[in-house]
């Protein structure tokens, strides 16, 4: 039977700009992302059911033939997972009104049966966890840390750490997989697990305290302070003192600086001393911006920092301030506090912004996608060309005149 994946529409927008670019079950919470959650608990590859400009790096189901088909922002634990694997052709299950998975019998026909209804309607035995909003990724993330943590690591024995200056404290909440290097580090797992993934590596004088999730291949750089409920994606470099923020992946924050209670995109860089505020000066709840409304949304938290969608870097000692939303390819650089809403393609500072135009976004993101042995393709040139004409509307700029291409260099 196959597993569809599904961006609900009812949410799929209010995940901008990570969604851009990526289906929400392509979202990464705790050490997983949402599918690879679902595929570890039904013991098959997810496919997707997203955007169709997106659909050819993320495959759909096949054509026909019986799927199980689930809302791709639910988070999957056991107990829903045999709910959804006990559906019978025809049944869906609920959250509220949130549909949450049903069992149909022809794959090719999802959206109409969607709409139409089926025969039978069940309800989940206990609230799900979904993410319907960018902060809930970084909310939830030490909930998912754990919940992963105790999925992957179930019936395995942990590599030693096999470094005599290293410091370890509850070691029976540290996992370590094969391959991973650790050098004269701290890990403090007493308040929650540490999962350090294949081939990764902590280097001297980095503090880490659970939860913490180090991807494959990713580094945790000399003298880094990371302070729980941390996400280190796959192939990630990150350094200076992080607090409850996740990077998808393929991500680099290599020096000082400060970066809390943010989500940062896959291709990013953020140069040297760049530093995020997550707490307003008079502790009011911040506001972020929302593609989906096209304003200004109460986020209902008081700590909130840097949501910086895909592709997007900004050079040193750029400050953010609380709630900054930074679109897909923007580069920053320049002295003071950018604006809280930089739109995608965005070049310059505080100082003002031009459009940072497709050739040159190309050539940056081929240059650093060679460096991981990746190629920039037609596939992630034609997400690039459709997120460009999907996001010219933010660009206020754009409609006062026309807009130079540019040669500047700066200091990543």
């Amino acid at each position: 039977m196959t597993v569809l994946l599904f961006d609900d529409p009812a949410i799929r927008p209010n995940l901008l700009p990570f969604t851009f670019t990526r289906p929400v079950a392509a979202l990464r919470c705790g050490i997983l992302t949402l599918a690879e959650k679902w595929e570890h608990r039904l013991g098959q590859e997810a496919h997707y059911l997203t955007e169709p400009y997106l659909q050819a790096k993320f495959p759909a189901a096949p054509a026909e033939g019986p799927a199980l088909v689930i809302n791709g922002a639910v988070c999957a634990d056991d107990l829903l997972a045999r709910q959804v694997q006990a559906l019978q052709p025809g049944e869906a299950l609920f959250d509220g009104e949130l549909l949450v998975a049903a069992h149909l019998a022809d794959a090719g026909k999802v959206a109409e049966l969607i709409q139409d209804g089926f025969q039978q309607v069940k309800q989940v035995a206990e609230p799900v966890t979904v993410i319907t909003q960018p902060w809930h990724l970084f909310l939830r993330n030490g909930a998912e840390i754990r919940r992963d943590f105790a999925l992957l690591t179930k019936g395995r024995e942990s590599q030693p750490v096999n470094d005599p200056h290293t410091i370890v404290y509850a070691p029976e909440n540290i996992f370590i997989e094969e391959g991973v290097k650790i050098r004269a580090a701290i890990l403090n797992a007493e308040d929650g697990p540490i999962y350090l993934g294949k081939n990764s590596q902590v280097h001297e004088g980095a503090i880490i305290k659970g939860p913490l999730a180090l991807c494959e291949g990713s580094h945790i750089n000399s003298g880094a302070k990371m302070r729980g409920d941390n996400t280190v994606g796959p192939h990630c470099k990150v350094g200076g003192e992080v607090g409850n923020s996740i990077l998808l992946g393929y991500s680099n924050k290599g020096h000082d600086g400060y970066l809390g209670n943010s989500v940062i995109g896959e291709w990013c860089n953020l140069g040297a001393d760049t530093n995020t505020s997550n707490l307003k000066n008079n502790y009011a709840p911040v506001k972020i911006w929302s593609h989906a409304a096209g304003r200004f949304v109460n986020t209902g938290q008081q700590f909130c920092g840097l949501m910086m969608g895909d592709h997007s870097k900004c050079g040193i000692n750029t400050m953010f301030n609380t709630g900054t939303v930074v679109g897909v390819a923007a580069n920053i650089f320049g002295a003071g506090f950018p604006r809280n809403f930089i739109p995608s393609f965005s070049w310059g500072g505080p100082a003002g912004f031009e459009t940072f135009r497709l050739p040159k976004v190309a050539e940056v993101n081929e240059r650093v996608m060679a460096r991981r042995g990746l190629p920039y393709d037609e596939v992630e040139r034609g997400i690039m060309q459709h997120v460009y004409e999907l996001t010219a509307k933010d660009r206020a700029w754009e409609r006062t005149g026309p807009v130079a291409d540019t040669n500047t260099t700066i200091e990543l």
